[in-house]
């Protein structure tokens, strides 16, 4: 559908769109917030760079590939080394701390409001930044979580313990063989939580939240509320976006607000009630404080 809209790209100078954000989230109760990797990016959440070569530059010689999301893909010669890999990166993007207070900061933007976050993240960002869990569904999974490659079941297993030992004991990019993580039902490999075929495993807390995220919706259809986009791209716009945008031209009380670096648009058929804000989210938030 949205495909073949005429699309716009900015609905006005930075700070004009600043001051009309602020005048919509001062007069409206009802924020739902919808995040994307920009969000962990703008947190300092890199894949690449110094962040990279720090943690995974022996891989990066071995394998040849220059950025975490790409080493997530390869395929390495035995399954120690794969998860001497993700156990690294599961402590890295899950375990650590983001560098900068970016998610605070959102939350200290709705903490007083009626609202409901969306996200398509896995990092746990938002409830490290103390988020009601209440209003959350994290629709992809968690790194945090382990599932059964097959799946014999619909349930998940917490990792820390495990991925910590992983990352203390590994030698030569390779885990003790003791380590591999085996699902305590059938014995098969585990895999992690994360959404990438229809393997997926959407366990009891995933269903409980996406309940909660179509009630909150249900119950507030027709009533003046905020879609905050924030750092959304085109991976899975079928998530946040698309939704966000049919949501907004169905109700002529709504606002959408897309803050996003380079990729801040709206179609036109919304363009009267849209904010496209083209910058980095974590300036824009302190802006907008």
């Amino acid at each position: 559908m949205f495909g073949r809209m005429p699309i716009t790209k900015s609905t006005g100078d930075y700070w004009t769109q600043i001051k009309k954000l602020k005048n919509v989230l001062e007069n409206t109760e009802i924020v739902v917030a919808g995040a994307g990797a920009g969000l962990s990016a703008s947190a300092g959440f890199a894949y690449d760079g110094e962040r990279f070569r720090k943690n995974f530059s022996d891989f990066e010689d071995k394998y040849g590939f220059h950025d975490m999301y790409a080493g997530a893909f390869c395929q390495y010669d035995t399954p120690e080394e794969h998860w001497a890999y993700w156990s690294r990166f599961i402590t890295v993007n899950r375990y650590m701390d983001a560098p900068k207070p970016v998610y605070k900061e959102l939350l200290d933007l709705i903490r007083d409001k009626d609202y409901f976050v969306i996200t398509t993240n896995v990092d746990h960002c938002f409830q490290k930044a103390g988020i009601d869990k209440k209003r959350l569904f994290y629709t992809q999974g968690d790194y945090g979580l382990f599932q059964c490659s097959e799946p014999c079941c619909q349930e998940t297993f917490e990792n820390e313990k495990e991925v910590r030992e992983m990352v203390e004991r590994q030698e030569d990019m390779r885990i003790p063989s003791e380590l591999l993580p085996v699902c305590p039902h059938c014995g098969r490999p585990m895999t992690m939580n994360l959404r990438s075929d229809n393997s997926f495993v959407e366990d009891e807390g995933w269903h409980r939240a996406a309940e909660r995220y179509e009630n909150f919706l249900r119950t507030r259809k027709h009533m003046p509320i905020l879609f905050l986009e924030l750092g959304v791209g085109y991976n899975t716009p079928g998530i946040i976006k698309y939704p966000f945008w049919q949501m907004t031209a169905g109700n002529p009380k709504a606002t959408y607000a897309c803050i996003n670096a380079k990729e801040a648009v709206c179609p036109d058929e919304i363009r009267g009630q849209a904010i496209c804000i083209d910058g980095d989210i974590g300036t824009v938030l302190k802006d907008l404080g």
